[in-house]
């Protein structure tokens, strides 16, 4: 048996620059099983450029073995007008089955 777990992320520019999300990584901790790594480019198949003020929202799921579990990790950021690199990071957030909640 898998949960499917659903979740949505706002990603908000505070800069005076565009920048765009690049990569992704994430850890994915499940009560069951070892903590899975996702690497991968952009989010949900896209690479975002966010211009300064604006935001980028998206929805994603994962599947976890057991009911209970929680996700954290960071994006990979460029500033389009110095081409600099960094990384954002993404605070955990927690996945658990309303049954599984006393």
């Amino acid at each position: 048996m898998h949960y499917a777990f659903g979740y949505t992320i706002t990603i908000e520019n505070l800069s005076k620059d565009v920048v765009q999300l690049t990569a992704r990584h994430w850890d994915v901790f499940d009560a069951l099983k070892d903590i899975e790594t996702i690497d991968g480019e952009g989010v949900i198949g896209r690479k975002p450029v966010i211009k300064p003020g604006k935001s980028h929202t998206y929805s994603s799921g994962c599947l976890l073995a057991s009911p209970i579990g929680a996700m954290h990790g960071y994006y990979n950021m460029v500033n389009l007008a110095t081409s600099q690199e960094f990384e954002v990071e993404i605070p955990a957030f927690k996945f658990a089955a309303p049954f599984a909640i006393n």
